[in-house]
């Protein structure tokens, strides 16, 4: 098995394109079908607090965090964003239903877990991000 830094950072690469499609996804979903409206209803059943201001905000980071971590450009804001995007979806919806799926905390555990390592990495190289360092 090949360790070398060289791989280690494609696996980066990997793993920040996949979960930046997962949030571009679920981001688009609250936007383009759900919409603000939508999403502000959801949060509002769910008691969170200023559920207009925080649908335009859950929904716009995802959306364009996951847009920066597929084109891994200001990665580590983004992710750092997203960490604490899936620590609300935890704290405030999964965690009461225990761990297992559909309704449990693993699967927002595991996209939380994701983009801290994306925040504590960088985003590897074929990104923006990378590019911008290298001409500095």
């Amino acid at each position: 098995m090949n360790n070398d830094s060289s791989s280690q950072s494609w696996g980066i690469t990997l793993l920040r394109v996949m979960f930046g499609i997962v949030f571009l996804m679920h981001g688009g979903q609250k936007l383009f079908v759900f919409r603000f409206h939508g999403v502000a209803g959801m949060l509002t059943s769910l008691h969170v607090p200023f559920p207009a201001v925080f649908s335009v905000v859950l929904t716009l980071v995802e959306f364009l965090g996951g847009l920066a971590l597929v084109l891994g450009l200001m990665t580590r804001l983004a992710a750092v964003l997203l960490v604490i995007d899936m620590a609300a979806a935890i704290f405030s919806v999964h965690l009461k239903s225990g761990f297992f799926m559909p309704n449990g905390f693993e699967y927002a555990l595991t996209l939380l877990v994701a983009n801290l390592c994306l925040a504590l990495t960088g985003p590897g190289p074929a990104s923006i991000d990378e590019m911008i360092e290298k001409r500095s």
